[in-house]
C-alpha cells in the first residue's frame, strides 16, 4: 500500500495505491487536506493504464526503407538521437536542436530537462506547455507581487471568503474536489459569482452568473473598478499603505461606465451593478482567475486588471481573501519554476541575471558564460521548426504539442519538416507517431518524484510499482543522451538525489526549496514554498506583511481592453471558445485510453436559436470553420451558451486546428479561448 498522489490536474489529490495481484487499485486518502479522500473519476480510473495494450514498452526507431517505426534497443536508439545531434549541432550551431517540456513533469524532471538543454545541449530553444497554461497569470503576478504563485493561500482559504468571484473558471468539471469549498461557502452565507460566456456546472453553483462576450473579462473588471470607485468603495488606507500606481488606475477606469460595458460585453448594466454591490460591501473578498480568463492575446492585462479589483479592495494579504490562479496542469506551478521554461532558471531565477547565472552554474560546475540565453517561446519555438536558422531536432518530454498546440494543423507541419523528432511518452500519442524516435517511459506510479500543486505545496509522489520491462525513467534517458554527448556534469537518476541538487540550485532565489526534504514532505503532508531552511516552517501564506518587490508593496497597473486578435466579420460571425469535459484531460493522450472515462468524442455546443438559424439538430453533425481549419462534430443544443458563440472541448485532435496563435506581448500565450468562426449543418 503506498500513499501518493493523482498524476492529473493540479490539486495533486491525495490518494493510495493497492496492489491486488496484477491490479492497481485506488482507494482514498481522507487524511490529506487538499482533497479530504474525494476525488473526481479520472483519480478513482487514474491507474487504467496499467497494462494497457497502447503502453510503449520498448524504444521504436523510423526505419529509412520504410518510413515506418520499428522496435529497437535503448543502446541503439540513445547513440541514434546523440549521433544525429551531433552532426546537426555540428552543422548548424547548438540552437539547431530544440527541447519541449510539460507542466505534468515532476520537478525533478524539469530541473534536469533545463539543465539537459543547457548544459549538455547547449541550447537556448527549450520551453514547455505550460508557457500555453499559466504564463499569463505568471506574467501578472510577477509585476504586481513580484512573486507568482497560483494561489498565495491554501485553498481552503476560499470557504473562509464572504465572496468568491471566479472569472474563467469551470471548477466543478476541472478539478471536482476543489467544489466543496465553493458549497461550505455559500452553506455559512458566502456568495459565488461566476464570469463565463457559458453556463458550466459551476456557474450552476453561483448566485450570479455573469455571461460575457468572449474575450471581454477585462472590460468587465474595468467596468467593475469604474462602480467601486463610484460607490467609495475602495479601501484607500490600504491603497496608501500598501501599494504603488492606484491615480494611474483610477484615471485609466474612469471611461469604463456600465453602459459601455454592456456594450463591449453584453453583461447587462443591471449585473455588473449587482456584482459591485455584492463585493463593494464585503469584508472578504477573492478573486480567482483561470484559464477562460487568461488564455487570449490580452491575458496579462485582464488578470492584471482583475488584481488591480482586489488590490483597490484591500483584499490582498488579507485572511480569507485575495487574489489567486487556479493552475491547470499536475505541475503547472512546479514546472515553470525549475528550469524549463525559456527565459528562466531553477527557483524562478531570470537567465539573463548575471547573479542568477552564477549561482546555478556554480551548481552545475560550469562556467556562467557558457550557459545560453533567452530562447524562443513555446508556440515560437515551434513555429520556427524546420524553417531556416530554426531548430532543426526537437526532443518533446511530457507534451502532445500535435493536439495541444493552437493553429496545431500548422504545428504539425513544422514537426515534419524537422530532420529529428524525438519524443519521450507512455502511449503513442498523435506527436509520437509522428516521431524518429520513440522512448517510452515510466508513468506516475511507477517513479517517485515531488509535484508543486496550485497552492505552492511541494508534495511526493511515491513509486508504487515497478515499470514494464524495457521502460526506462525520463531520469534515465536524460542521463544516457548527456553521457553520450560527452557531458560531465551530473545527472543524477536517483530522484531524491536529483531533488537535493534541485535544492542547491532554487536556494535564495523567488521559488526557494532550499528547507523541503522528501522526509519533510512525507511527514508533513507537503511543504509550501519559499521555504529557504530546513527549520523555516514554510509558507503557506504570503503577501501578509509585504510583496516580494524591491519596496514591499504592491504594484498597480493600468490597463486598456483592446479586444481579441480576431473579430466576428460577415465569413466568420461566431465567436469560437474552447474549454475542458469533465471525463477527460489535456490532449486525452492518456485519458481517452481508460476505459472507465467517457469517450465521447469532439462535439459542437451552441445555442437553440443559432442551430435554428444555420439548419443544426442536436446529435447531427455540423462543420465549424475558421481561417485555420475545420471541424465536423455532432451538434449539442443547449441553452446554457451565448447565441453568439460555439464551444468545443479541445481533449481530440480537431479543436486546436481552429484556433488561433495570436501572442499576448508580454506572457507569449496563445490566444486559445476566442476565434472567429462559423458554423453550418
Amino acid at each position: 500500500m503506498t500513499d501518493t498522489h493523482c498524476p492529473y490536474c493540479s490539486l495533486q489529490c491525495g490518494m493510495t495505491l493497492q496492489r491486488r495481484g496484477p491490479v492497481l487499485e485506488v482507494q482514498a486518502r481522507p487524511a490529506f487536506p487538499v482533497n479530504e479522500g474525494a476525488l473526481c473519476r479520472k483519480g478513482w480510473t487514474a491507474a487504467g493504464l496499467r497494462g494497457h495494450r497502447e503502453r510503449l514498452t520498448t524504444p521504436l526507431v523510423r526505419d529509412p526503407a520504410t518510413s515506418e517505426l520499428r522496435a529497437a534497443g535503448w543502446d541503439e536508439a540513445l547513440d541514434l538521437v546523440a549521433e544525429r545531434v551531433r552532426a546537426l549541432q555540428d552543422e548548424s550551431g547548438a540552437d539547431a536542436v530544440a527541447v519541449f517540456g510539460g507542466g505534468g513533469l515532476t520537478n525533478e524532471k524539469a530541473y534536469l530537462l533545463g539543465k539537459l538543454a543547457r548544459v549538455a545541449l547547449g541550447t537556448s530553444q527549450v520551453d514547455y506547455n505550460g508557457r500555453w497554461c499559466m504564463s499569463s497569470a505568471a506574467t501578472a503576478g510577477n509585476r504586481a507581487f513580484g512573486i507568482d504563485r497560483g494561489l498565495p493561500f491554501p485553498l481552503a482559504d476560499v470557504e473562509r471568503a464572504d465572496v468568491v468571484v471566479l472569472v474563467g473558471s469551470n471548477l466543478a468539471e476541472t478539478m471536482p474536489p476543489a467544489a466543496r469549498h465553493l458549497d461550505r461557502l455559500r452553506e455559512r452565507g458566502g456568495r459565488v459569482i461566476v464570469v463565463d460566456p457559458r453556463r458550466t456546472p459551476t456557474a450552476e453553483r453561483a448566485d450570479l452568473h455573469l455571461q460575457p462576450v468572449p474575450g471581454t473579462d477585462l472590460p468587465v473588471a474595468l467596468g467593475l473598478l469604474h462602480l467601486l470607485v463610484a460607490a467609495g468603495a475602495v479601501d484607500d488606507a490600504y491603497v496608501a499603505a500598501r501599494t504603488t500606481g492606484w491615480e494611474e488606475v483610477r484615471g485609466a477606469v474612469i471611461g469604463w461606465w456600465p453602459e459601455r460595458v454592456e456594450r463591449v460585453s453584453g453583461v447587462p448594466v443591471a449585473e455588473l451593478t449587482e456584482l459591485a454591490r455584492l463585493v463593494g460591501r464585503a469584508e472578504r473578498v477573492m478573486v480567482l482567475t483561470a484559464r477562460g480568463a487568461e488564455q487570449h492575446s490580452q491575458g496579462t492585462a485582464t488578470v492584471l486588471a482583475w488584481i488591480d479589483v482586489a488590490l483597490a479592495l484591500g483584499m490582498v494579504g488579507k485572511d480569507g481573501a485575495g487574489y489567486g490562479c487556479l493552475t491547470g496542469q499536475g505541475n503547472g506551478q512546479g514546472g515553470r519554476e525549475h528550469g524549463q521554461k525559456a527565459d528562466q532558471l531553477p527557483g524562478y531565477r531570470m537567465i539573463d541575471d548575471p547573479a542568477a547565472r552564477a549561482h546555478v552554474a556554480d551548481v552545475w560546475g560550469v562556467d556562467p558564460d557558457s550557459l545560453p540565453g533567452a530562447g524562443r517561446s513555446a508556440y515560437e519555438l515551434l513555429d520556427a521548426l524546420g524553417t531556416p536558422g530554426g531548430p532543426r531536432a526537437l526532443l518533446v518530454h511530457g507534451s502532445n504539442p500535435a493536439v495541444s498546440a493552437p493553429r496545431a494543423t500548422h504545428v504539425t507541419q513544422r514537426l515534419a519538416a524537422l530532420d529529428l523528432l524525438v519524443v519521450a511518452d507512455i502511449v503513442l500519442s498523435e506527436t509520437a507517431a509522428l516521431a524518429d524516435v520513440v522512448l517510452p517511459v515510466t508513468e506516475w506510479a511507477e517513479e517517485t518524484g515531488t509535484m508543486t500543486n496550485l497552492e505552492g505545496r511541494v508534495v511526493l509522489r511515491e513509486r508504487a510499482v515497478a515499470p514494464p520491462e524495457g521502460v526506462r525513467s525520463d531520469l534515465e534517458v536524460y542521463a544516457g543522451l548527456a553521457a553520450r554527448l560527452g557531458c560531465t556534469a551530473a545527472f543524477p537518476t536517483d530522484p531524491e538525489a536529483a531533488f537535493e541538487e534541485l535544492r542547491r540550485a532554487s536556494a535564495g532565489g523567488r521559488a526557494d526549496y532550499a528547507g523541503i526534504t522528501y522526509d519533510r514532505i512525507r511527514a508533513e503532508d507537503g511543504v509550501f514554498w519559499p521555504c529557504p531552511a530546513e527549520d523555516h516552517p514554510g509558507t503557506p501564506r504570503l503577501f501578509a506583511e509585504s510583496f516580494a518587490t524591491a519596496d514591499g508593496r504592491a504594484r498597480f497597473v493600468a490597463v486598456d481592453h483592446v479586444g481579441a486578435a480576431e473579430q466576428p466579420d460577415d465569413d466568420y460571425p461566431l465567436h469560437l471558445t474552447t474549454g475542458r469535459v469533465l471525463g477527460q484531460y489535456q490532449s486525452g493522450a492518456q485519458t481517452r485510453r481508460v476505459r472507465d472515462l467517457p469517450d465521447t468524442g469532439p462535439f459542437v455546443e451552441l445555442h437553440p436559436m443559432l442551430a435554428a438559424r444555420v439548419g443544426a439538430r442536436d446529435g447531427e453533425p455540423v462543420v465549424v470553420t475558421t481561417r485555420r481549419g475545420e471541424l465536423k462534430a455532432p451538434a449539442r443544443v443547449v441553452g446554457t451558451i451565448r447565441p453568439d458563440t460555439v464551444f468545443v472541448p479541445f481533449h481530440w485532435v480537431g479543436a486546436n486546428r481552429l484556433t488561433n496563435d495570436a501572442l499576448d506581448p508580454s506572457s507569449r500565450m496563445p490566444e486559445f479561448k476566442v476565434c472567429a468562426a462559423q458554423v453550418r449543418a
